[in-house]
């Protein structure tokens, strides 16, 4: 009988141990280590973070101030005056995290340039903190921006590159951090990110604090308006942490991307024109914006957002930025709705910049007649309503979803 044959029928060759060797990556390449490590850097990071955060302390909160309303209105109304700030706008608490942000993630470099795209206040706060870690900062911003941010820029040490079209900020902005070498802060994008909207001493945490110990410790509602949408993403997401039934209100200013983007439901949305009211209001839906945290959107005449500012003046003794009075006309709006329907709460604005740097635009007849901004029917609304409770406008149109 004959024996079957066990040979494999692709019986592998045989492999030389040398030619195996040659098959095989060098020992060196199976292991790897590359230490990137510089302490130096190390110890320059940690003595920034410690400055930023020695800010913080410095400035951990700012008023709450109340506006005269009757009292038998039942509806109390406060601004969160965000102007006492180091740098004197809301914006000192985004640069404050966006340093923090940037820093902890290693794009702030000791000696290279923080370039960011800013329409002025947010500008002014991160030259701040850029002098005070000791690295160069750049603003690029539009023309037309008001003369005495500018000088603040510089104040606080930082250069200013202005361009002819508020759209060409962002590009710009990349374009020069490519070439230097430098960081561009973009707080467009990392506005909403770079904010603890949990806590941690945030605005909305404050604001709940501070309002503790009044009569309807719960605001109804909270009114901001957007510039990048940080803001209004930090105070719709805390609320919603803390399990608070209050409403989140957005007040968007003429020529602005935001209101129609979020009525439509279509971030592609675009504008053909600026904002008037510096700080808020964009051509284009901003990628820090959250829509769908938001209760509500207002649009509001430019006209209405000065007149609320001239108004304001008189009852608290003070100027404010118009982007207060985008808000604040808002707000104004919601306390005759509560005050019609007889319901009782409060109401929060913020106010968010100080009037002095608008001198010449917001407090300037001239320059309203310039732009064709009739101020005085608005005057007359708000000075009514706050005799009467009525500002004569319609209710909100409902959504549903």
């Amino acid at each position: 009988m004959q024996t079957p044959d066990r040979t494999p029928l692709t019986a592998p060759a045989a492999v030389s141990a040398a030619e195996q060797g040659e098959r095989l990556p060098p020992e060196h390449e199976l292991e790897q280590d590359l230490d990137r490590s510089d302490l130096a850097y190390r110890r320059w990071l940690s003595e920034a973070v410690g400055k930023v955060h020695a800010d913080a302390n410095r400035s951990a909160d700012t008023h709450l101030l109340s506006v005269p309303l009757p009292a038998d209105w039942g509806v109390d109304l406060y601004l969160k005056d965000e102007s006492t700030h180091p740098t004197g706008s809301l914006k000192h608490r985004l640069a404050r995290s966006l340093f923090l942000y940037a820093l902890c993630n290693g794009w702030i470099r000791p000696g290279r340039p923080v370039i960011e795209a800013s329409s002025g206040s947010t500008a002014v706060s991160e030259a701040y903190f850029a002098r005070l870690i000791g690295v160069p900062f750049v603003a690029v911003m539009a023309r037309g921006t008001v003369r005495s941010k500018i000088e603040l820029i510089e104040f606080h040490g930082g250069r200013c590159h202005l361009v002819d079209d508020p759209c060409e900020v962002y590009g710009t902005a990349a374009r020069l951090a490519r070439e230097t070498g430098g960081h561009y802060m973009d707080q467009f994008t990392y506005a909403e990110r770079a904010t603890d909207w949990r806590g941690n001493n945030n605005i909305a945490e404050s604001i709940f604090r501070q309002m503790a110990a009044e009569r309807f410790p719960v605001p109804t509602w909270i009114v901001a308006a957007a510039g990048t949408g940080g803001t209004s993403a930090t105070l719709a997401r805390y609320v919603r942490y803390a399990q608070a039934t209050t409403g989140i209100c957005v007040a968007d200013p003429e020529n602005s991307a935001f209101f129609p983007g979020w009525r439509d439901q279509d971030p592609a949305v675009t504008t053909d024109t600026g904002s008037r009211i510096e700080g808020i209001g964009r051509q284009r839906v901003e990628p820090s914006f959250a829509p769908g945290a938001i209760d509500r959107m207002m649009r509001v005449p430019d006209a209405a957002s000065i007149a609320c500012v001239r108004v304001l003046e008189r009852l608290l003794g003070r100027r404010a930025g118009a982007s207060t009075g985008t808000g604040l006309w808002a707000a104004f709006r919601i306390v005759a709705e509560m005050r019609h329907r007889g319901e009782q709460g409060s109401v929060v604005g913020l106010l968010c910049d100080p009037g002095e740097r608008y001198l010449e635009k917001y407090y300037s007849d001239a320059w309203l007649a310039e732009q064709g901004i009739r101020i005085g029917p608005y005057v007359e609304r708000v000075e009514r309503f706050l005799s009467t409770g009525e500002l004569g406008q319609a209710g909100p149109v409902r959504l549903g979803g």
